[in-house]
């Protein structure tokens, strides 16, 4: 092994490791936008009706 090949070795893998962590950023960046996302239609949604405090107290067994 020369020193070129080496050195070449040595830029190759920090190419890679850089690559590998701006990949890692992005998906969390898009991980953070689809939290946001699911938020905000959750927060959209309408509120349910409450019912009245009599409904669902008694049980009509009767055939």
């Amino acid at each position: 092994m020369d020193i070129a090949s080496v050195a070449g070795m040595s830029t190759a893998m920090t190419q890679q490791q850089t690559n590998a962590q701006a990949s890692i950023l992005v998906l969390k960046k898009a991980m953070e936008i689809e939290s946001s996302n699911a938020l905000q239609l959750l927060q959209a949604l309408p509120q349910a009706a409450s019912n009245p405090s009599n409904l669902g107290n008694n049980i009509d067994i009767r055939a």
